[in-house]
C-alpha cells in the first residue's frame, strides 16, 4: 500500500516543483493549462495516506496538496486590493473569432447589452470585419484599429472614443496585435492592445510563444494606463504570464474571484476547460467587475470587464 500511495504523490510534486520554478517547456507548456485539475488530483494521495495510516506519506502529500491550492485557490477568491475605486468608468469585451467564424450579431448584442466601449477581437479575418460590420458594430464603436487577415494572425480593436494614436505590431511569432490610445470622456488616456501570442501547440511554436509573451507591453511607466485583452494562450499557470503581470497589471477576472472560469475550448455553448483569455490592466486601474460569456461558432468565450480609469487631472 505505501508503494502505490506514494506512486500516487510523486507525480503532483514534481508538477508542484515545476508551476512554483516555472519548469514548463516543451509538450509540458499546454499541459501546465491543466494545473487546476492537478491541484485536485492531489488530494487523492493525501487521503489515501490518511486512510492507511502512513503518516510520513500524509505529511508530505499534505505540503504537495497545500502548495498546490497556495498556487492556484487565490485566484477563485476576490482580491481585499481590487485597485482605485474612483475614476471613469470603462467596460472592454474581448473575444476570439475563431477564424473569423463567430457570431457577429452575439458579439455586438453583448456589447450593447453590457455598454462596451471597447471591443477587442482576435482571429479577425475579412469575413469577420464584415460581419461585424453588417451586424452594426460600427454605430456603437464607430473608431477602429483594424488588420484583418486570412489566417489566426489578424487583429482588431474597435473603441467608442476617438483613437489618439494607432498602429498594429507584429509578433515575432508571427500574429498580429491591434493597439491604440484612447481618451473616454473625462479620463486620462488609456493604452489599448489586443493581444494574440503565438499558441504552444508543437514544437515549431514553443519559442515564439514565449517571445511573443515576453514582448507584450509591462506596466508601469509615466505614460497612459495600460489594458492588455485577448486571448493570452497562456493561464496563470504559465510563468512568462506571470512575469508579464508581475510588471505592475492584474488580471481582472482574478482580481474579482474569476480567475478559474474556463474560457477555452468552448465549442457549442461550452464552458470551457481552461482560462487563457484575459484582461490585464495597469494597477492604476481598478477592477469592478468580470462576465465570461460564450459566443455561438467560437471556441474561445468572450470576457467582459468593468473597470475604473484614471480621471483627467
Amino acid at each position: 500500500m505505501s508503494v502505490i500511495i506514494w506512486l500516487l504523490l510523486i507525480p503532483g510534486a514534481l508538477w508542484l516543483a515545476g508551476r512554483v520554478f516555472g519548469l514548463e517547456r516543451g509538450a509540458l507548456i499546454m499541459l501546465f493549462a491543466g494545473t487546476p485539475f492537478v491541484a485536485a488530483w492531489t488530494l487523492v494521495p493525501l487521503l489515501a495516506a490518511l486512510a492507511a495510516r502512513r503518516w510520513a506519506a500524509a505529511a508530505v502529500a499534505g505540503a504537495v496538496a497545500v502548495g498546490m491550492a497556495v498556487c492556484v485557490l487565490p485566484r477563485a477568491l476576490p482580491d481585499l486590493d481590487k485597485g482605485p475605486t474612483e475614476g471613469i468608468a470603462l467596460r472592454v469585451l474581448t473575444i476570439n473569432m475563431l477564424y473569423g467564424e463567430a457570431d457577429a450579431a452575439q458579439i455586438v448584442q453583448l456589447v450593447r447589452d453590457g455598454d462596451v466601449a471597447v471591443l477587442a477581437v482576435q482571429e479577425f479575418t475579412p469575413r469577420g470585419e464584415a460581419s461585424l460590420k453588417a451586424a452594426g458594430i460600427g454605430d456603437l464603436l464607430p473608431h477602429q484599429q483594424l488588420t484583418a487577415a486570412r489566417d489566426a494572425g489578424g487583429s482588431g480593436l474597435y473603441s467608442r472614443y476617438p483613437m489618439l494614436s494607432q498602429s498594429t505590431r507584429d509578433n515575432d511569432g508571427g500574429f498580429q496585435q491591434a493597439t491604440a490610445t484612447i481618451q473616454p470622456d473625462g479620463a486620462a488616456p488609456v493604452y489599448l492592445e489586443s493581444v494574440h501570442p503565438l499558441a504552444p501547440a508543437g514544437p515549431d511554436m514553443y519559442d515564439g510563444w514565449r517571445a511573443d509573451l515576453r514582448e507584450q507591453p509591462a506596466a508601469g511607466g509615466d505614460g497612459p494606463v495600460k489594458i492588455l485583452l485577448g486571448d493570452f494562450n497562456a493561464t496563470l499557470d504559465h510563468a512568462p504570464l506571470r512575469d508579464l503581470i508581475d510588471t505592475g497589471y492584474r488580471d481582472a477576472a482574478a482580481t474579482v474571484g474569476k480567475g478559474l472560469v474556463p474560457s477555452w475550448p468552448a465549442f457549442n455553448g461550452g464552458k470551457g476547460l481552461v482560462t487563457i483569455d484575459h484582461v490585464l490592466v495597469d494597477e492604476r486601474i481598478g477592477v469592478r467587475a468580470v462576465a465570461v460569456h460564450s459566443v455561438t461558432d467560437s471556441d474561445h468565450r468572450a470576457v467582459f470587464a468593468s473597470l475604473t480609469v484614471p480621471a483627467a487631472s
